[in-house]
């Protein structure tokens, strides 16, 4: 989560403290009262409080709603901020629950330490919660990019409801892991999470894999819906499953009860569904390949789960994960990558999203031959382009234009490679490659460069002038 709800009265410095937070990446609410504090803490929890300790016009001060706020959400670090300041009130805020003090006129600097602190703080209560109740699969949702958070800031305002989720998004971008995410946090976390492959079960079995079947030779068998009573059935790839069988998942998701195959009797159930698809539903209902009834009952909530693309920035800790995985599960070493592999990585192309990196970072394991830093020599396919030292390959496209086209053309292209490997930050961007930031924005300008939002990141590209 990277929600953070900021009270105080004076709107300049609720709005000032909201511009810079953004800045950083994170979303923010503004209250002004307490009432308008409570009504905000109610209507969703965010992941951190600003929190002002006097407020005119309010029946509440900054104390009391910390304590409040420490009784009913228990989990969320507040940070206590006042102009009038004092040793007695800071320890009065800290033995209410309060994570930190800070006394007004602020610090930029250290405002953004002590949020990215209480952040941390409140990641790893809430993992440490998890881990207690979530199978290890959960564990490998991983991430710290602006999509990555928005995608989790979604996922967590589903948890506690009984909505439909359906989850969008490309073959391995990590959609079950979602869908796992969202079980580990619900109230059927102790029940089961029952796993449907729409794609892997053949059409003829189907229908006796979701509702299991009775014979008098081998009596009842239980299907996966009767397996996952009182808990979470997830329809991976919704849109492989036989037309004939989704006319009777809908009936169950009406009625909850269904028939096994071979039985008579109607068996009752208690289901929570979450599916997944990487196809356009709408151009399968247009193709009469999917039930339009069907559609709209499993996308009460549509969340889309970002391609790797547009996660760039997460490559180098999923990199990092996926070693120690194979370091504890097979014995691979545990090698850490260079800066020059990282770079690599985060401009190479990934159709295959999270699981080819996985795959990837496997495979380089089994066959280095080292146990020093992974260099981008070792990544498969990606020699490094040079013909001989100190001489780039130049490509043909490239070589036929005039050199002052070719030049833009060259910094264009790496300039929105740059921008996309650290997720649309220009700060970052213009210190790798060795620019100032006002700089940076003008040759952005001029080679027609622009960033927009897409997935909750910032992702540059090409702008359209008609």
């Amino acid at each position: 989560m990277s929600d953070i709800l900021i009270v105080d009265d004076e709107r300049d410095i609720r709005e000032l403290i909201s511009d810079i937070l953004e800045d950083e990446g994170f979303t923010t609410r503004l209250a002004g009262t307490s009432d308008e504090a409570m009504q905000q803490v109610t209507s969703e929890q965010p992941s951190l409080m600003i929190l002002d300790i006097w407020l005119k016009d309010s029946q509440m001060d900054g104390i009391d709603i910390l304590k409040v706020v420490k009784r009913d959400y228990p989990d969320v670090p507040v940070v206590i901020i006042s102009g009038h300041g004092n040793i007695e009130i800071a320890v009065a805020a800290i033995r209410q629950g309060a994570y930190d003090f800070i006394e007004k006129p602020f610090n930029i600097d250290q405002l953004m330490v002590v949020i990215r602190r209480a952040m941390e703080t409140s990641r790893l209560r809430q993992e440490n919660h998890q881990l207690k109740r979530q199978d290890q699969k959960v564990s490998e949702m991983i991430g710290q990019s602006s999509s990555f958070r928005t995608l989790v800031s979604q996922l967590d305002k589903v948890t506690k409801s009984n909505g439909r989720v359906m989850l969008l998004g490309p073959a391995g971008s990590g959609k079950e892991v979602a869908a796992r995410y969202i079980h580990a946090n619900s109230n059927r976390a102790s029940a089961p999470f029952v796993t449907v492959n729409c794609a892997g079960v053949e059409p003829d079995s189907m229908e006796a894999v979701l509702f299991g079947r009775e014979s008098a030779d081998r009596g009842v068998e239980p299907g996966l819906l009767e397996q996952a009573n009182g808990g979470v059935v997830y329809f991976d790839e919704v849109a492989d499953m036989p037309i004939g069988t989704q006319s009777k998942i809908l009936r169950v998701l009406v009625d909850q009860k269904f028939t096994r195959v071979g039985g008579s009797d109607s068996i009752s159930v208690d289901l929570r569904v979450i599916s997944s698809t990487n196809k356009n539903l709408e151009e399968e209902i247009a193709a009469e390949r999917f039930r339009q009834e069907l559609y709209h009952r499993l996308s009460v909530v549509p969340i889309e789960v970002p391609s790797l693309e547009e996660r760039r920035e997460d490559i180098p800790v999923l990199a990092n994960a996926f070693i120690e995985e194979c370091n504890q599960s097979q014995g691979l070493p545990l090698r850490a990558l260079s800066e020059e592999a990282i770079a690599l990585m985060q401009t190479m192309s990934w159709p295959g999203n999270v699981r080819q990196l996985k795959n990837l970072v496997e495979r380089v394991l089994i066959l280095g031959d080292g146990t020093g830093e992974i260099e981008a020599r070792e990544l498969p396919g990606e020699e490094a382009p040079t013909s001989e030292e100190g001489r780039v390959v130049l490509s043909g496209a490239l070589a036929t234009l005039p050199l002052r086209e070719a030049r833009e053309a060259f910094e264009r292209e790496y300039l929105l490679t740059q921008i996309n490997r650290f997720g649309g930050n220009i700060s970052r961007t213009a210190s790798f490659v060795g620019m100032e930031r006002s700089a940076l924005h003008r040759k952005l300008k001029s080679l027609g460069v622009v960033t927009s939002n897409k997935a909750g990141s910032r992702v540059a590209r090409l702008d359209q002038v008609d």
